[in-house]
């Protein structure tokens, strides 16, 4: 029998040949012609995102709400100064000239909010994550059919230039059928401490990790049949829910994992690997808005140049997805009843870091029910 050379075990690189990376279309979707009348409802924190990607985009935002009348004037003065502002949510989700609603309250009381457009007959698009309880996610997808309207989830990591980039070479069939995906994000997000964040006790699985599980659920599908996953309190935290977490989702065929280190003061990097039958895809880079992508097939390695940014082209596209999806009459890539399989690994990563045994997705139904586990 003989020895195995260096290379085998990967202790050699070996030199692969450059070639042109395909180009692909990742770039935020945008609408023909399709122009209506945008009301906007909630101007906390986010709002800011969305409305400097609107006016990026030349979108019509019609109307601004919020509870607190003066932050909703606030953030028309700074972004739509001709736009109108309005406490009265009820009275704004039933205008007859609004023809989509952009939700960003948090979930708990967007539940309510979605409902009353959906029932006024507007299209709207939800921040993530999109609702508490799978079910009443399901029964909101169901109304929103029933009332032939869209419904969208604000999953705007989609539209982040890597990630857009790699779920389009992967929806193309560029490095065949997807046998791994592997992320791991090492940012400092002591950020959070002394906002209403801080409260969340499952913070990094439930709301940060959200993208990342969505992401996984854009190229796999409902492959996934595990998941298992930790948390912790990291060392010198001074944050009240733990900043360590990881993730391993058994896919049928496949693996994948999802480590988030955020606790991580120096040196920050993101990085995704991606690899198929027939390639690999990997991004590399130190923040969302800075990301090296590479993929490799057996032509060689292609080094694709992207412009943008996820913050704000992740917003854009969010946005605009949906508005082609309604002009073009179709369910929209991000669509609610989609979201909720990237729903469920969240709640089965919670329950599973909780009880410590893996958990089959979908059997949690609900945030509170994976949190008592």
């Amino acid at each position: 029998m003989s020895e195995p050379e260096p290379g085998d075990y990967a202790l050699q690189a070996k030199a692969a040949k450059v070639v042109l990376a395909p180009e692909l279309n990742y770039h935020p979707p945008r609408p023909r012609s399709y122009a209506p009348r945008i009301a906007m409802v909630g101007a906390g924190g986010i709002s800011a995102a969305h409305l400097d990607a609107y006016r990026k985009a030349g979108y019509d935002i019609a109307i601004i709400c919020n509870r607190t009348l003066a932050k909703a004037e606030a953030r028309r003065d700074a972004y739509f100064p001709a736009a109108e502002v309005s406490d009265d949510i009820d009275a704004v989700l039933n205008r007859s000239d609004i023809g989509v609603v952009d939700i960003t309250t948090h979930p708990a009381e967007r539940l309510a909010m979605i409902e009353t457009a959906v029932r006024a007959g507007k299209h709207v698009l939800s921040q993530k994550p999109f609702v508490l309880d799978l079910d009443a996610g399901l029964r909101l997808a169901d109304l929103a059919s029933a009332n032939h309207v869209k419904l969208a989830v604000n999953q705007n990591g989609r539209w982040a230039p890597h990630f857009a980039y790699m779920r389009e070479a992967v929806r193309r069939g560029l490095i065949g059928e997807v046998i791994s995906c592997h992320t791991s994000v090492h940012w400092n997000h002591g950020w959070i401490k002394g906002t209403p964040f801080e409260s969340m006790d499952d913070l990094v699985l439930y709301d940060f990790a959200i993208h990342w599980f969505d992401f996984l659920v854009s190229i796999v599908g409902d492959r996934a049949r595990s998941v298992f996953a930790g948390r912790a309190r990291a060392k010198g935290q001074d944050v009240a829910p733990p900043l360590l977490a990881e993730a391993l989702v058994g896919l049928d065929g496949g693996q994948a994992s999802l480590v988030f280190d955020g606790a991580a003061r120096f040196l920050p990097l993101d990085r995704t690997y991606i690899s198929g039958t027939l390639g690999s895809l990997a991004a590399s880079g130190p923040n969302l808005g800075d990301q090296a992508v590479e993929i490799a097939t057996a032509a060689g390695v292609g080094k694709p140049k992207l412009e943008g940014t996820w913050f704000n082209d992740g917003f854009e596209g969010a946005m605009g997805e949906l508005l082609c999806a309604i002009e073009d009459d179709r369910e929209p890539l991000h669509n609610a009843r989609d979201n909720l399989a990237s729903l469920a690994l969240a709640f089965a990563a919670i329950a599973s870091a909780h009880l410590g045994v893996p958990i089959v997705p979908g059997a949690v139904r609900s945030l509170a029910a994976a949190v008592a586990a």
